[in-house]
């Protein structure tokens, strides 16, 4: 599968002193590539400016703000400049107080390959500093073939024959949605793609494949797949919505495939990657499941309670709630009903398979991380490695003169994050109970302190100022953190 490109760039990451300043601006920045048969390759390098962080002046007795942008586009590796462009961007008049996020958008002609888009924006009415930012682009040398383009989100998209304006899609204005993130209050997910040379194609038809696939099981989430037949052409514009408001909390691929009529694919898939808030609880009536004799053989009922309490490091908010009163019923069909249900929701057809695989670890981590006081899966250790996964190196130090003992756990790659750090110590010496310490995993534990409290074993100083820990031998854990 496709390697998700990275979908938001922050101006502010390349701006150093700016963080934490209520008034500096803020703009995000994304490109899309496609294929004109006329003009060849191009990009669309797509701009979020940040209402709230901008200046708005009065203008013939409404709001507007002026930014001035400035593009330069270089080759990679040779860094020969084959772009550039500045111009003063005017917001859309905003008739109140209440002003809103404005877009704008850039076509670019590029032959495939690397390049880096290197841009400067000034708030002009607010005379803040330049911000100046960049973002890798990658024209890739497949539009001569049956291919697609990559897959543009939008924000909002309506009919429109305004062939001036720089959102126009084949007959559509689409304001672009950069960020990938969606929320519980967000059900759609519009999409537009172009398909290229399928009259190419030895055939009358062809179809187009969508299907959502889960990043954490792999599998492709049921009820989200369509398939379309069309016609070959030279450019077969597309424009869809897919409903998500029954999309479990996750990441996500959505991929869009063409295929012959013995669904084999043709060329290379477009991908998307995306994040999914939904923590609404999905009503399900116990009594019309049936229950699975070959997925149920490997439950016994003095097992039941147990393993529907170990679903709850992987399960999301409302799940969570669920296993609890399922287990306060005390109900043996309940939480084997319960059980075999998580699975089918989270792993489809898949559903025994990933289940057993699953059970395994839990037994693994009870075996390795579980103590008199915590069953494995309940400990930070043992839910970490249900939730992630096996880390690729583990650094152990059971013995220190000065240290707590301690494991240091790392990740190479976490959905689509990379070189990610756990952090467990035993500050009690006794039972196995490590807890964690520190992680810079988003959404974990974060303490940026944690050698100091390492140490506190022979020194109950604290020094406020420092986060490296006190200079004592044998202090060797800011060394095997950094490791790779």
């Amino acid at each position: 599968m496709k390697k998700p490109l990275l979908v938001i760039l922050t101006l502010l990451l390349l701006v150093s002193n700016v963080f934490g300043q209520k008034n500096q601006m803020k703009a995000f920045i994304d490109y899309k590539s496609y294929y004109s048969p006329e003009q060849g390759p191009y990009i669309d390098l797509q701009f979020q400016f940040v209402a709230y962080t901008i200046k708005f002046a009065p203008v013939d007795s409404v709001l507007q703000a002026k930014i001035a942008v400035s593009t330069v586009v270089t080759s990679q590796p040779n860094g020969d400049t084959v772009y550039t462009n500045a111009f003063a961007l005017e917001s859309p008049r905003m008739r109140d107080s209440i002003v809103e996020d404005f877009f704008d958008n850039i076509r670019i002609p590029l032959q495939p390959g690397n390049y880096v888009a290197h841009v400067s924006l000034k708030d002009i009415y607010g005379n803040d500093k330049t911000l100046d930012g960049q973002i890798e682009v990658n024209v890739p040398d497949k539009f001569t073939q049956v291919s697609t383009s990559d897959i543009l989100i939008a924000e909002v998209a309506s009919p429109s024959s305004n062939m001036e304006s720089p959102f126009q899609k084949s007959g559509y204005e689409i304001l672009p949605r950069i960020s990938n993130f969606y929320s519980q209050a967000m059900i759609n997910l519009p999409y537009y793609l172009e398909v290229y040379n399928t009259n190419q194609i030895q055939d009358s038809s062809f179809g187009l494949r969508q299907q959502i696939v889960s990043t954490q099981t792999n599998q492709i989430m049921p009820g989200f797949s369509r398939f379309t037949k069309l016609k070959p052409s030279p450019v077969i514009p597309i424009l869809r919505n897919i409903d998500i408001s029954k999309l479990p909390s996750g990441s996500y691929h959505l991929t869009l495939e063409i295929i012959d009529r013995n669904s084999k694919t043709i060329g290379q898939a477009a991908d998307y990657f995306f994040e999914r808030i939904n923590d609404i609880e999905v009503a399900e009536n116990v009594d019309e499941i049936i229950l699975d004799p070959a997925f149920q053989t490997s439950l016994t009922d003095d097992s039941l309670d147990y393993y529907l309490a170990s679903l709850i490091p992987i399960a999301r908010p409302a799940e969570v709630k669920s296993i609890m009163k399922t287990l306060k019923a005390k109900s043996p069909d309940l939480c084997r009903k319960h059980i075999q249900q998580f699975w089918v929701q989270t792993a489809g057809s898949n559903a025994s398979a990933q289940w057993l695989t699953y059970k395994k670890n839990v037994q693994l981590v009870q075996k390795n991380y579980g103590n008199n006081f915590q069953d494995g899966f309940e400990t930070d250790r043992g839910r970490v490695y249900l939730q992630y996964g096996p880390p690729n190196t583990i650094i152990v130090r059971e013995t220190s003169p000065s240290e707590y003992p301690y494991e240091i756990w790392h990740y190479y790659k976490i959905k689509t994050f990379s070189n990610k750090r756990f952090v467990f110590y035993n500050p009690d010496l006794v039972n196995n109970a490590y807890r964690l310490l520190h992680s810079d995993m988003v959404g974990e534990q974060q303490n940026y302190k944690w050698q100091e409290m390492l140490v506190k074993r022979n020194n109950s100083n604290t020094n406020v100022d420092t986060n490296s820990g006190n200079n004592q031998y044998g202090t060797n854990s800011g060394y095997y953190y950094k490791q790779d």
